[in-house]
C-alpha cells in the first residue's frame, strides 16, 4: 500500500506531572471543547548508528495506539511545520520500503535501527471553533522513554502539545497566553526523540550559506547556488527511484547546474577538489541521462508518428521504436537505481555537503563578488563565442557536434549568468535569457541529431517490410526538417545582442 501524506504544524509546551490543564474555553476564537478521549500510545523510533536523521531533524517511528496508528515519517517543512508521511503498521523491525526511499539520501547506506521507545498515556481535547470547524488538538501527554541507542536510559515527563486542524497559527499565539499562565513553557525540544536522547541529541546539519551581496565575498555566490542545487538534488531523489513524472530531469538538471557553477568558478577554489567533484557530477549526469533520453525521445518519435497523415501500416514501425526505447530506458533506470545505492553516490552527497560548507577557497574568493564573478561569467561568454565560431568554420560532416558543443557552453553560461541575477541583476537577467534561448534551440536540434541516428539505424535493418522502410523515411523527413529549421533559429537567436552583454564593464 502506497504511503499517505499529510502537513502537520504544532507546537509543545513542558509542564510538571501536578499542573491543571487550564480551562481551554478561555483561548480566544475556541467555541467549544469537545469531551476528552484517552489513548495508550507505543512508539518505537528508528534511525542509523550515527543519528543521521536526527541531525537532519527528521523523524521515523513505528506507533500502535490511537487513530493514526503504523509508521510515520515526519520531514521538517519550515517554521513550525513539517511533512508528514505513513505507512501501514507491517512488521515491527522492517521498514516500508516507501518511507525508506525518502531517507536514502540521508541514511547513505546505512542501517535503520530501533534507537528509543516511548509510551505515552494521551488525553486529547478537541478545539472547535464558534461555527464547529475543528480548529486544534490539544494533546496531554504523560510520556515514558527509554533510550536503545546510543546509550541506555530512561526518562519521564509530561508534555502539552498543541496541533492545527483547520486552525490558523494565531491560535498558537491566542493558546500560548492561557497554557503558560499555569506556568508551562515552551519546550527547548523539537520532538519527543530529542528530549529522550539528551545530550545524545546531534547537533542540526544545516546548509552553512549566506545571501550573496555585491560587497560581501565572491565564495558566498558560488555555495548559495550549490545550496540551491544540492537541495533539489535531494528533493527529487526519492521521486526518481520510485519513477516519479519529471524526477530524473530535474534531479539531472540540480546535477549539471552543479557541475556548471564549479566549472566556472573554479579559480575561487582549491583546483583537485573541484575536478574530483566535477568528474563525479558527470558521472551521475550520465547515468542519470541514460532513462531521460529514452524517455524524451520516445514521446519526441511518437507524436511524429500521431502527425503522419494516413496512419495505416506504420504499427510494427511504432512497435519496433517503442521497443527499442523502452528496453533502453528499462536498462537506463535499473543503472540509476544501482548508481543511487551505490557507495560512490553516497560519498558524493557527503562531498557536496562538505564543500558547500566548508568550501576550499582560494584568496581570490574572499574579493568582493561584484568584482570577482563578473570575469568569470564572461569567460563563460567568451567560450561560448568561440564554440560558435568553431560552428560557422565546421563542415558538414562535423557542424554537429560543433552544435552540440555550442549548446552546452550555453548551457554553462546560462548557469552562470542565473548565479548572479542577485549581484548584478538585470544585464545577468538578460544573459541568462539569450543564454537560455539558444540552449533550448539547439536541445531540439541535439534531439533531431540522436532522432536520425536512431531512424537510420532501424530502417536499416535487413528485410525491411516496403512500408516500414517508407515509414522510417517520412520520419526521417520531418527530423531533417527539424534539423534545418532549428539550424535557421540558431543563427537567428545568435546574432542578437544580447549574447554580447558583458557584466564587466
Amino acid at each position: 500500500m502506497p504511503s499517505t501524506e499529510s502537513l502537520e504544524t504544532e507546537q509543545k509546551y513542558d509542564v510538571v506531572a501536578s499542573t491543571a490543564l487550564p480551562e481551554l474555553m478561555q483561548v480566544p476564537g475556541v467555541g467549544r471543547v469537545a469531551e476528552p478521549v484517552t489513548d495508550r500510545l507505543e512508539a518505537v523510533y528508528f534511525d542509523t548508528p550515527t543519528l543521521a536523521l536526527a541531525a537532519r531533524r527528521i523523524t521515523l517511528r513505528r506507533r500502535t495506539g490511537g487513530n493514526d496508528h503504523g509508521w510515520h515519517l515526519k520531514l521538517p517543512a519550515g517554521g513550525n511545520q513539517r511533512q508528514e508521511l505513513h505507512a501501514p503498521l507491517g512488521q515491527p523491525d522492517a521498514v516500508p520500503e516507501e518511507l525508506g526511499r525518502h531517507v536514502h539520501v540521508y541514511t547513505r547506506g546505512e542501517k535503520l535501527v530501533p534507537v528509543a521507545r516511548l509510551s505515552t498515556g494521551r488525553t486529547t481535547h478537541r478545539l472547535y471553533g464558534p461555527a464547529g470547524e475543528h480548529l486544534a488538538d490539544l494533546a496531554d501527554d504523560m510520556v515514558h522513554a527509554e533510550t536503545l541507542h546510543p546509550a541506555q536510559t530512561v526518562q519521564e515527563w509530561r508534555e502539552w502539545e498543541v496541533e492545527l486542524v483547520h486552525g490558523t497559527e494565531r491560535l498558537f499565539a491566542d493558546a500560548e497566553e492561557v497554557l503558560t499562565s499555569t506556568g508551562a513553557v515552551r519546550s527547548g525540544h523539537p520532538s519527543k526523540l530529542a528530549r529522550a536522547l539528551g545530550e545524545a541529541w546531534p547537533p542540526e546539519r544545516v546548509a552553512d550559506t549566506r545571501e550573496p551581496r555585491n560587497k560581501g565575498p565572491a565564495a558566498d555566490v558560488v555555495t548559495a547556488y550549490l545550496g540551491a542545487q544540492i537541495t533539489e538534488l535531494f528533493t527529487h531523489d526519492p521521486g526518481v527511484r520510485v519513477e516519479a513524472p519529471d524526477a530524473v530531469h530535474q534531479m539531472r538538471s540540480a546535477t549539471r547546474r552543479t557541475r556548471s557553477a564549479l566549472a566556472t568558478y573554479r579559480p575561487l577554489f582549491d583546483k583537485s577538489t573541484v575536478k574530483k567533484l566535477a568528474g563525479e557530477l558527470k558521472w551521475l549526469a550520465r547515468i542519470l541521462g541514460k532513462a531521460r533520453d529514452a524517455e524524451v525521445m520516445r514521446e519526441r518519435l511518437r507524436q511524429h508518428l500521431n502527425d503522419l497523415p494516413g496512419q495505416s501500416g506504420t504499427g510494427p514501425v511504432e512497435a519496433t521504436i517503442e521497443h527499442e526505447l523502452e528496453t533502453t530506458y528499462n536498462t537506463g533506470f535499473r543503472e540509476t537505481l544501482s548508481a543511487l545505492g551505490s557507495g560512490r553516490y553516497h560519498q558524493l552527497l557527503t562531498d557536496l555537503e562538505n564543500f558547500r560548507d566548508h568550501p576550499p577557497t582560494t584568496p581570490r574568493a574572499s574579493r568582493p563578488a561584484g568584482t570577482a564573478t563578473a570575469p568569470l561569467v564572461d569567460k563563460a561568454g567568451k567560450r561560448l563565442k568561440r564554440a560558435r565560431k568553431r560552428a560557422k568554420q565546421a563542415k558538414s560532416g562535423g557542424r554537429d557536434a560543433a552544435l552540440h558543443q555550442v549548446r552546452k557552453d550555453a548551457k554553462r553560461l546560462r548557469h552562470a549568468a542565473e548565479s548572479v541575477e542577485v549581484i548584478h541583476g538585470k544585464r545577468a537577467r538578460k544573459l541568462a535569457k539569450a543564454a537560455k534561448r539558444l540552449q533550448q534551440i539547439l536541445g531540439d536540434h541535439q534531439d533531431s541529431v540522436l532522432a536520425r541516428g536512431l531512424l537510420t539505424r532501424l530502417a536499416s535493418e535487413p528485410g525491411l517490410p516496403p512500408e516500414a522502410a517508407r515509414t522510417y523515411a517520412r520520419l526521417l523527413k520531418i527530423e531533417e526538417d527539424i534539423a534545418r529549421d532549428t539550424q535557421a533559429a540558431y543563427r537567428k537567436a545568435a546574432a542578437k545582442n544580447s549574447l554580447k552583454i558583458r557584466l564587466r564593464h
